[in-house]
């Protein structure tokens, strides 16, 4: 392993590369990211990175957003297989089905996106900041595509605006259930349930915090208490795990793990760079439209 990450180390320097992994990957490759985190993140990273290769440990919509914020970049994704099931939920014509239904009403995509949707839309969002983008617009009502479940959440944190969402909705993490909630609380009396917004309202409704991986981790960290239990992807209780070993950290059940998340393997990453390969393009037209939606998302997050 100690080779191998030698190797990649090397490389980087040599082709002025950057690595960026989010946290629901293996945790092994944190040894070779230059940056770790969740997707609001990895987008700011990318966003002001000066490298001239990226390679993005992550899933196929980070990767074209990375390369729509670098199109003068080279951007690889090590195992292009590496999708998302909910950014797969919705294509153009559905958007726009969508859109004809509600017309003249502002549009937020869920960075789970593909490139083609947010050509189409007027801002995105993460679960890190999906609520301050819906203040921001400033609008009564507003779309919210493709996770219903993200953009419910959102509509309770704001006050005065209907969020109408699209049926769309992450996999793993509707894997967890309201009776695991109470299963656990009846097992760690004492532990703070974390959970991320793309869960079932009936989860996040008994959570004693509910943010993004990033918010999750700091608020473990910051505060007192000193068991949790994580309602969210396996990667983030592993780095917990890692970090802070003062603390007890218990995944909600064993089955939280995006499959797709955990494709990429060190080798993966070194082959990569190494041969440069898995190189990901996006129209330029789409692009130029999508990047319009991207940043006004990164510039209301500042």
């Amino acid at each position: 392993m100690d080779n191998i990450i030698d190797k990649i180390n090397k490389l980087k320097k040599e082709k002025n590369a950057v690595i960026l992994a989010h946290c629901y990957q293996n945790i092994e490759i944190d040894a070779v990211a230059d940056f770790v985190g969740d997707s609001l993140y990895l987008s700011q990273q990318a966003a002001k990175t000066d490298a001239d290769i990226i390679v993005f440990a992550g899933v196929f919509f980070m990767a074209q957003t990375a390369k729509i914020l670098n199109p003068g970049k080279k951007v690889l994704l090590p195992r292009l297989e590496s999708g998302c099931l909910m950014a797969d939920m919705v294509n153009y014509n559905q958007l726009m089905d969508f859109k004809a239904k509600y017309p003249n009403i502002p549009t937020v995509c869920y960075i789970n996106s593909t490139a083609e949707v947010k050509s189409e839309c007027d801002i995105c969002c993460t679960s890190s900041n999906a609520v301050k983008i819906v203040k921001s617009l400033g609008a009564e009502k507003i779309l919210f595509l493709p996770d219903t479940y993200l953009g419910k959440w959102a509509e309770k944190q704001v006050d005065g605006v209907k969020v109408i969402t699209y049926p769309g909705y992450c996999p793993t993490h509707l894997r967890i259930k309201a009776e695991d909630v109470a299963e656990v609380r009846k097992k760690y009396p004492n532990a703070k349930v974390l959970a991320h917004p793309e869960c079932h309202q009936s989860v996040t409704s008994m959570a004693d915090y509910v943010g993004s991986t990033t918010g999750i981790m700091k608020y473990a960290a910051e505060s007192k208490d000193t068991q949790f239990v994580i309602a969210t992807e396996k990667g983030v209780v592993d780095r917990l795990k890692r970090d802070l070993k003062d603390k007890e950290f218990i995944l909600i059940k064993d089955n939280v793990v995006c499959p797709n998340m955990k494709w990429h393997t060190i080798d993966d990453i070194y082959n990569a760079l190494a041969y440069e390969q898995n190189e990901i393009t996006v129209d330029e037209n789409i692009a130029k439209k999508a990047l319009v939606c991207i940043n006004r998302m990164l510039e209301v997050s500042k």
